[in-house]
């Protein structure tokens, strides 16, 4: 008697349907996502140079210290609040004819208190914003 070999069948694994779920999720990704449009800064930097200006301008000095406290023009700010710096860059600009804003930030400060100095200036129509240079010696 003769019996048949059993052979398995060839296994087809079919990904049509497989494909088609993940091309679905695609669109259904594509189609919810939302792009919000991050606000930024429009700024035109200055290049750098180890020459000293001809005439120092009238300056506001803006100081931030590593535990994000205030200064303009060595008084400390009650909080860091946009309206309050602006408030007090208004009051220590009063008497200066186009002056700069000098931010001097600690290296360890968070930015955003930066961003808000800068925020802070544009609104009390201060356009001249810099920050100073610290020039490493050469070794």
């Amino acid at each position: 008697m003769k019996f048949r070999s059993r052979r398995p069948d060839d296994i087809d694994i079919n990904l049509t349907s497989l494909i088609d779920v993940v091309l679905l999720l695609l669109i259904f990704f594509m189609v919810s996502t939302r792009f919000v449009e991050q606000s930024k800064i429009d700024l035109t930097l200055p290049a750098a140079s180890l020459e000293a200006p001809a005439q120092l301008p009238m300056v506001v000095e803006v100081s931030i210290n590593r535990q994000a406290q205030c200064y303009v023009a060595g008084r400390a700010l009650v909080d860091a609040r946009v309206d309050t710096i602006r408030r007090a860059l208004l009051d220590a600009s009063a008497s200066l004819k186009d002056p700069v804003v000098v931010i001097s930030a600690d290296r360890e400060t968070d930015f955003q208190r930066v961003v808000d100095v800068m925020d802070a200036a544009r609104q009390a129509n201060l356009t001249r914003v810099t920050f100073p240079l610290k020039v490493r010696e050469p070794e």
